[in-house]
């Protein structure tokens, strides 16, 4: 084919082609995005801080005479009852103490008698003319004295008999008792220190603390629905797991902590015997407190896949005027889960939020906007 044939062919080829090229509308069609529109919807509005479990009521047991440490009648670690026998001591020496105040008093007790005869006596021939008034004050006088001594003997056997009950050592309280400190044959006194440990199982505190701002913030949420007793507590297990009980607030400490500017909350929960014979709680443990509040409330919300964020904070695109897209700033709720965003302002019940498509949306630019099924 000659040149100049072949170059008239291709120049013609591209005017053809160059006409609809220039032709083309740049951009296409808007892109389809998914939408779901903000809903209200009864949330439980919840704040977790952490804590610790402690007993009600814990008891260290000291003994109360010296003696040898005869026996340990419980098993470590079982729950005990209130009166169960803990420990027996050495009873020989104060049984034979308690004996001889007895006899003391049984001497005392006869001396008295024979004082009361004497002033009997006395004062019987007081009016005759072998009684003296001397005679008579000093009966007096032996017949108190007399007294005073059995009340005396009376006190010492008393004394003797407490000592003697304090060599049998008994749980105060219903509870888990601890690991025995001492073991039989060694000699306690009140001054060896804690023989063992009964603490209280059910029910249990939980303490945690509060920052004072977010006290504050709470007192103003819950007090219009009646302050402490429009919440409930819940623990949160180490294995993250709830604890299957609720609890309710019963103290609010009256000083705030210095130097952390928080105050001490305190939780009584239930903690009854479980599968295995095991409770659930601990005393020491360290948990999650889970503030919530006891009835749901309406509040906006969007997909949390609908939350996008930026150095200016959070944000979500709504359908605007001619279904173009507004990027919108919004503030979320505490109340906000991985699936769900609770949303306090910036968006108004009923509103279309974009959730599927996000990566084809620019700010004020046009899109073809369907209900996503279910949303």
């Amino acid at each position: 084919m000659p040149l100049l044939f072949r170059r008239a062919i291709t120049a013609g080829l591209l005017a053809g082609l160059s006409i609809p090229a220039l032709a083309q509308a740049p951009g296409g069609p808007p892109p389809a995005v998914g939408t779901v529109a903000a809903t209200n919807r009864p949330i439980t509005e919840t704040n977790e801080f952490v804590g610790r479990i402690e007993a009600v009521n814990r008891v260290d047991i000291v003994p109360r005479v010296t003696a040898f440490l005869e026996s340990r009648e419980f098993v470590e670690g079982r729950e005990v009852k209130q009166g169960d026998l803990l420990f027996r001591l050495e009873r020989g020496p104060f049984e034979a103490q308690f004996a001889q105040s007895r006899a003391s008093v049984a001497e005392a007790d006869a001396q008295l008698q024979n004082a009361n005869i004497t002033l009997s006596r006395a004062q019987a021939l007081l009016n005759t003319v072998a009684g003296q008034r001397s005679n008579v004050d000093n009966a007096v006088a032996a017949q108190r004295s007399a007294q005073a001594q059995l009340l005396a003997a009376q006190a010492q056997q008393r004394q003797a008999q407490i000592n003697l009950d304090y060599t049998e050592i008994h749980s105060p309280i219903d509870g888990r008792i601890g690991r025995a400190a001492v073991t039989e044959g060694n000699v306690v006194s009140p001054s060896s220190g804690t023989l063992v440990s009964v603490v209280s199982q059910d029910p249990m505190y939980t303490i945690f603390t509060v920052p004072v701002r977010t006290m504050l913030e709470l007192r103003a949420r819950y007090a219009p629905r009646g302050g402490l007793d429009a919440v409930t507590v819940r623990v949160r297990l180490p294995d993250g797991s709830l604890y299957g009980e609720a609890g309710k607030l019963n103290f609010v400490d009256i000083d705030v902590g210095q130097d952390t500017d928080s105050i001490t909350l305190r939780a009584t929960m239930p903690n009854p015997v479980a599968q295995g014979g095991l409770r659930g709680l601990t005393a020491g443990q360290l948990v999650g407190v889970v503030v919530e509040a006891v009835e749901p409330q309406a509040m906006l919300t969007v997909p949390r896949a609908a939350v996008m964020s930026d150095q200016r904070g959070d944000f979500v695109y709504t359908i605007g005027a001619e279904n173009k897209a507004e990027r919108r700033a919004i503030r979320m709720g505490t109340q906000s889960t991985p699936e769900l965003a609770v949303v306090q302002e910036g968006l108004r019940e009923g509103e279309q939020v974009i959730v599927d498509g996000l990566q084809r949306v620019r700010p004020g630019s046009p899109v073809s906007p369907a209900p996503i099924q279910g949303g």
